[in-house]
């Protein structure tokens, strides 16, 4: 059963804010990985390990068992491959050339295509202050990485439109998980990043020869910590934030991960951001605050498509496991 609430509060921003903290987090552990591992192989590993670790949870704690019909199986596949091994495979390709600044500035464009599609193929309602709201803070990515970064935009093209496609897989993943929700989570958890090692491990061992690698503890470490917190983890805080607001919401986590990246560039390595950090960090919570504030609106204008009657239900309704 869903445990949507009628609007974001307390707990459904602390569950993005821990959301972003993982991701944020991955940015420094993939470039760690690179140096010795090649992108297809980390992005493997992570999947692999992820699924073994909440398989095994789910199995020693009873996590239950998953519906067995055609469509369930089928969009577990979807979810594994666009949302997993498609972007996690993109992004760690992309930035061995694009910087981790310019990487977060692209994937930025998440909230706002996620914000349309789900408007358009899950009937959430898409406000015009929602999209000032994504809108402003995404201008809070852009102040954060700064114009130097900018100018970069168009070099490594190939590489840059890989991270903005694992943008849109993103998005398009939020819509369909949507689906699955009522599914065992942690079961449900396990076989997503299962069908997604399916889907990336052929790939790393058709191209990358993983075998022949010798990576140091260094490298190991980082991969264990990937395929567990950003990997297993965050895919149960996914399940959870979007049954509980929807992926128009889950989609601003994309807001937040550039600056807990700041933060733990600060705690790990000892960086201190620049103003523009700080400036970034205000125009990003002004932004969700205005998206927060049309989620509370009374009276929405819907774009593109009429209201719907208060007595029919919506087709995230009806979809519902």
């Amino acid at each position: 059963m869903s445990a949507r609430t009628a609007s974001p509060g307390t707990i459904d921003y602390g569950l993005l804010l821990l959301l972003a903290s993982l991701w944020g987090g991955s940015f420094i552990l993939i470039k760690i990985a690179l140096s010795e591992m090649p992108p297809a192989t980390i992005t493997a590993a992570r999947l692999v390990l992820g699924a073994v670790f909440l398989g095994l949870i789910a199995r020693v704690t009873g996590g239950g068992r998953l519906s067995r019909d055609g469509s369930t199986i089928a969009l577990i596949l979807l979810v594994g491959l666009v949302g997993n091994a498609a972007p996690f495979g993109l992004i760690a390709w992309g930035e061995e050339l694009v910087d981790a600044g310019l990487a977060s500035i692209l994937m930025g464009i998440m909230p706002i295509a996620t914000l349309v599609m789900a408007h358009v193929f899950a009937n959430e309602t898409l406000t015009f202050r929602k999209l000032i709201g994504v809108s402003i803070g995404f201008l809070g990515l852009v102040v954060l990485v700064g114009p130097a970064l900018l100018r970069d935009l168009g070099q490594d093209g190939i590489r840059q439109l890989a991270i903005l496609a694992a943008a849109i897989c993103y998005g398009i993943s939020a819509i369909l998980t949507r689906r699955l929700i009522g599914q065992p989570r942690l079961a449900l958890g396990a076989a997503i990043l299962g069908a997604g090692a399916l889907g990336i491990v052929p790939i790393a061992l058709a191209f990358e020869q993983p075998w022949l690698l010798a990576p140091g503890g260094q490298t190991l470490l980082a991969v264990l910590l990937l395929g567990i917190f950003p990997t297993a983890v965050a895919a149960l805080l996914v399940f959870q934030v979007i049954d509980r607001q929807g992926a128009g919401f889950f989609g601003q986590v994309n807001l937040l991960v550039p600056i807990m990246g700041v933060f733990w560039a600060i705690v790990i390595l000892g960086e201190m951001p620049q103003p523009r950090a700080w400036l970034a960090l205000f125009l990003i919570l002004v932004g969700i605050a205005v998206a927060r504030g049309a989620s509370r609106a009374p009276a929405t204008v819907r774009l593109g498509l009429p209201a719907a009657s208060a007595t029919s239900p919506t087709n995230e309704e009806t979809s519902r496991p």
